[in-house]
């Protein structure tokens, strides 16, 4: 890795004095999870900052410093970046970003060098950009990822995956419009005090859990009919992004309908396993392959205990996420698990495991040139659909020469015909 940063001439280091002095602006992918994970960097004496801008201009911004065909994630990460420190709001001798990756193929791992070219351009060559990633693809001393740490961040996504869940199902219900976020809001804030505790442990994560579903039970809701359910799935930052799709499960909901999205912590189960069939498909990863089953089993037991405590609770009035290992049943049969760039293997899973539910409308939202998007998602829907002839699948491209009247309205074509043939 040494070598490597000697090679990077833009690599500027995060280093300890900075953790006092400078502001870490982290790009909007969740709310929810990242108001949490905000929190409790904070809570561990860092100075963060969540981006919630939006409109054109971010996406007019990235295409100023970033070649149009680059993937249309990178360019709206970038341009809310370079939006920010140009705003007047920030010092940009002390600001810092940070980005998440997962150290994959998909090109989304080099956004990191595309954002720091992109600073170069903007004559900021001096602002640190923090690589967040479990596969040590860089060193900044001013910002470790410890096991105390880590353990928090997990709850963190557990936390934001449960409230994502509860938000969806209740908001299209309630009869008095902003209960379900303001809700939410006020557990963000809860839990994040909650996991700066001393004697906050699991065992306090699963009463919390129970809490969060009571409470959201209690608010006034019409439940007696149905609302159509439609499913999201795709590039993970296009898919729950509210700036990468135009807030596309608040127009679903606009338009009559529910709003379902797995979860985050299936994307970490995804992550981890594809690294335990490595050693399976190539022999690789066997020095780590122990310590990948531990996490994988870790995190399998976290999930179940999930749906397990929401099924206790919620009487079959909320749909529970669905386990891992039956969404990798599902999927047996149409696509090889070494297909794993990306969402890979577990967009088409995600599809299945939908319509496993009961959820036949599907949207893919795909970015411009995401190869997984245009092969996991599009490229898999006809054989989905030879053997479950009940879903209907629309893959919907969102890139900067989209117009977001053209997707709303072949969305808006999707509910009708749902409603079709639910009628």
């Amino acid at each position: 890795m040494a070598t490597k940063k000697k090679m990077d001439k833009t690599y500027v280091p995060f280093t300890e004095d900075m953790k006092s002095t400078h502001t870490i602006l982290i790009p909007n992918m969740l709310p929810m999870h990242f108001k949490l994970i905000a929190r409790v960097l904070e809570k561990r004496g860092y100075h963060v900052d969540v981006l919630e801008t939006s409109g054109p201009e971010i996406a007019e911004t990235g295409l100023k410093y970033v070649h149009n065909d680059t993937c249309y994630p990178a360019i709206l990460v970038i341009g809310q970046f370079l939006d920010a420190l140009k705003s007047g709001k920030y010092d940009p001798d002390r600001v810092a970003l940070i980005q998440f990756q997962t150290g994959g193929g998909c090109r989304a791992s080099n956004y990191i060098y595309l954002l720091r070219k992109a600073l170069e351009k903007a004559g900021m060559p001096n602002v640190p950009v923090i690589s967040m990633s479990l596969a040590g693809i860089e060193d900044h001393p001013g910002f470790k990822i410890t096991v105390p740490l880590m353990i928090k961040l997990l709850y963190a996504v557990f936390y934001g995956d449960l409230l994502l869940t509860l938000v969806n199902q209740t908001k299209p219900y309630e009869k008095n419009k902003g209960d379900a976020e303001a809700l939410a809001d006020s557990w963000c804030a809860r839990l994040a005090d909650a996991m700066d505790g001393k004697h906050h442990n699991y065992r306090e994560v699963k009463a919390n859990y129970r809490r969060m579903i009571r409470s959201f039970l209690e608010i006034p809701a019409d439940r007696e009919k149905t609302k159509t359910r439609v499913g999201i799935v795709g590039e993970i930052y296009i898919k729950y992004s509210p700036l990468g799709n135009n807030d596309l499960a608040n127009f679903l909901v606009s338009e009559g309908a529910e709003a379902v999205m797995p979860g985050l912590l299936d994307f970490a189960l995804y992550c981890v396993y594809n690294n335990i069939l490595d050693y399976k498909l190539y022999h690789m990863n066997g020095s780590a392959r122990l310590a990948y089953k531990i996490a994988y089993k870790y995190l399998l037991a976290r999930e179940r205990d999930m749906i397990d405590i929401m099924n206790e609770e919620c009487g079959g009035v909320l749909m529970p996420p669905t386990l891992f290992t039956h969404t990798i049943d599902l999927v047996q049969g149409y696509i090889g698990m070494g297909v794993k760039m990306g969402e890979g293997w577990l967009l088409t899973a995600e599809m299945l495991e939908l319509a496993d539910k009961g959820v036949n409308t599907i949207v893919c939202p795909q970015p411009f040139g995401c190869l997984p998007n245009h092969i996991c998602g599009k490229g898999m829907m006809k054989p989905i659909k030879a053997k479950n002839p009940d879903i209907n699948i629309v893959a919907i491209d969102y890139d900067a020469g989209a117009t977001r009247v053209n997707q709303e309205n072949r969305i808006k074509l999707m509910l009708a015909n749902a409603r079709e043939k639910e009628s």
